[in-house]
């Protein structure tokens, strides 16, 4: 099963002081938006999101279709297939993408011990 680019997506208390702290450990700045609250930060091969006010936890986040640089692959499994390759595994998703289309979706799952899985297809 191949989930895509995978990053870890935080929840902070204030995205300037953080984007200044992982600045200091080499993060770059990657994508995003701070006038809107979110960033996307990169040092190598690590890849996270800095989200103020969106979510409650921090989330391991998988995105189909995308490599580590946020560039298009040309062969990807789409987001609902993922989905219904989970649920015949007796995997509980919590937020369902529409099965039916293409393009842009997303669903959510939790692992055995809470932690919030988001697999979010942009394209």
């Amino acid at each position: 099963m191949k989930l895509g680019a995978f990053s870890v997506s935080l929840s902070v208390k204030d995205i300037h002081k953080s984007k200044e702290f992982y600045e200091n450990l080499g993060f770059k700045d990657l994508g995003g938006d701070i006038s809107q609250n979110w960033l996307i930060m990169k040092n190598e091969n690590c890849i996270i999101g800095l989200f103020q006010g969106m979510f409650e936890k921090n989330i391991l986040t998988f995105n189909p279709g995308w490599d580590e640089n946020a560039q298009n692959l040309e062969a990807f499994t789409d987001v609902r297939k993922l989905q219904k390759q989970l649920k015949e595994k007796g995997i509980a998703i919590i937020t369902e993408a529409e099965e039916s289309g293409e393009g842009p979706a997303f669903f959510t799952l939790e692992d055995p011990d809470g932690n919030q899985i988001l697999i979010d297809q942009h394209r």
